[in-house]
């Protein structure tokens, strides 16, 4: 009914039924089939037109006042929605993991202001993973393969992990020959990760570690800190304690086992289009982590 309300107002303002059908591209027949159409919905006549001529009724003109101020309405409003999907401005929210949004991805976000500087960019940062829908938000990083077949997902790259203890620890307990020996140190847990998998590098054996904690938290660089300060060994991103295994700082534990690894994803909700702003800031963080040897494989901040 409102394509058909749009075409009433559009022969009023044309004045006949051959102009309005010219300026639509609509044969005329099909015009006045729409227009018999909508006066039969309406229950009143509104138009007076015979062969020559065509006159607005008394109800048509008021029809035509009333909804003539609507439809210019809902065409701005159209007109500006259809400029907001296409502007890369406004707002972007994402949710991301504390240690990949303030870690490997850091200089992603100012990189992205720089370049888009009509973005508004609004960070939530958790280690939960909240819910995508009922948060608002546009976009999220996420760790680990994704199950959830309702949302659109990019791949960015991944991440290895390394087991890793300061000097004066391996000093002190010794160092761990075998992923079992780690049940006789002192461990330190960063949540999520609570669970340790290793997989030996040329037999591929594959061995799970659960053990107690010695320390436990649930934030990477504190967790980093604490193995820093000789309190254990730890299974961490290597994204967040490369600098101090190059360093020396830090050392690998268990050189023959291949800690975890886990994949990074881009996930947003499924829908047909994506507003410009969030699509910019999708493919700006593709092409950062193409760049970005830590999601590659290549350890080479590491030599």
């Amino acid at each position: 009914m409102l394509d058909d309300l749009a075409l009433f107002v559009c022969i009023v303002e044309a004045g006949s039924l051959s102009a309005a059908a010219k300026k639509m591209d609509l044969p005329p027949a099909t015009l006045t089939r729409r227009l018999q159409k909508l006066e039969q919905q309406l229950g009143c006549r509104l138009l007076n037109r015979s062969a020559r001529r065509m006159q607005v009724s008394s109800e048509g003109q008021q029809y035509y006042e009333q909804c003539r101020p609507l439809l210019q309405a809902l065409q701005q409003a159209t007109q500006a929605l259809d400029a907001t999907q296409h502007s890369v401005s406004g707002l972007v929210r994402v949710l991301a993991p504390i240690n990949l949004a303030n870690g490997i991805f850091r200089s992603c976000w100012a990189s992205f202001m720089q370049k888009y500087p009509e973005v508004r960019l609004e960070l939530k940062l958790s280690n939960l993973q909240e819910d995508l829908i009922a948060s608002g938000a546009d976009l999220a990083l996420r760790a680990g393969e994704q199950q959830d077949s309702s949302f659109n997902q990019r791949r960015l790259g991944e991440v290895h992990w390394v087991t890793v203890a300061s000097a004066a620890y391996l000093q002190r307990s010794g160092a761990p020959l075998t992923p079992d020996d780690l049940h006789q140190h002192q461990l330190i847990l960063a949540e999520p990760m609570t669970r340790w998998v290793f997989v030996h590098k040329t037999s591929r054996e594959k061995c799970i570690v659960q053990g107690q904690a010695h320390f436990r938290v649930n934030e990477m660089a504190l967790a980093v800190h604490m193995a820093k300060e000789g309190v254990g060994i730890l299974s961490c991103p290597i994204t967040v304690c490369c600098e101090e295994l190059a360093s020396g700082v830090l050392q690998e534990v268990l050189p023959d086992w291949q800690a975890d690894k886990r994949a990074v994803y881009a996930v947003w909700p499924q829908q047909r289009y994506l507003p410009a702003r969030v699509r910019a800031l999708l493919e700006h963080l593709l092409a950062f982590a193409e760049q970005e040897p830590l999601l590659n494989g290549v350890l080479s901040r590491l030599s």
